[in-house]
């Protein structure tokens, strides 16, 4: 329950700050990329589980999300949700993200910019192992992201960017029916991403 009180704590603050652009256009975007995670090991899960490599389980996965924010020549306010999930030597992970964003732009051409901005939010991270039992928990996430944007028409445009993010969200693993084995910590997660973006 404390963690679905986070999430709808989140919501309020990103409505609170999109509320002052409430003169600029809106927009809407969906974004694919590719995700790699660091993943800190416990020693006992080193011990146990014969040192597996935790930072593969999550690396160049296919990334899926959607934003809604605000825009104006000079930046944009906007919120993301996306998931990535992968599995690597017996072990698999799922990671949501729930961010708000702010980017400044800087025109280099007629219908290009550069951007770049700061990042804050909640990560979920989610072990769901087979042969263990399912486990989950929300930490911060905090970051920055920069990139290029490429108009295409009066309210398309798309874009390349890149997004790092550190992270406090940590999971355990247990035997189904047995003892704990040790524990991952999410320490940080870089994304490539590219973006469809529409303004209404």
């Amino acid at each position: 329950m404390t963690g679905f009180k986070n999430l709808l704590l989140a919501f309020t603050v990103l409505g609170a700050s999109t509320a002052a652009f409430a003169s600029d256009d809106n927009f809407a975007s969906l974004t694919f990329g590719q995700t790699s995670d660091k993943v800190k090991k416990s020693h006992a899960l080193n011990d146990n589980l014969n040192h597996p490599n935790a930072d593969g389980v999550i690396g160049k996965d296919n990334t899926w999300g959607v934003r809604l924010g605000q825009q104006n020549s000079q930046g944009r306010y906007y919120a993301t949700y996306d998931n990535v999930s992968g599995s690597h030597n017996g072990i698999k992970l799922r990671q949501e993200n729930l961010l708000g964003s702010y980017d400044l732009f800087y025109p280099v051409g007629g219908s290009t910019k550069l951007f770049g901005g700061a990042t804050a939010g909640l990560t979920k991270l989610t072990q769901d192992s087979p042969g263990f039992s399912r486990d989950s928990d929300i930490g911060y996430a905090i970051g920055g992201q920069m990139g290029v944007l490429q108009q295409v028409s009066q309210n398309t445009s798309v874009e390349l960017g890149y997004r790092y993010l550190r992270s406090n969200a940590s999971t355990e693993m247990s035997e189904r029916g047995g003892s704990k084995q040790g524990s991952l910590d999410l320490t940080s997660s870089a994304q490539t991403y590219l973006s469809a973006n529409y303004a209404f």
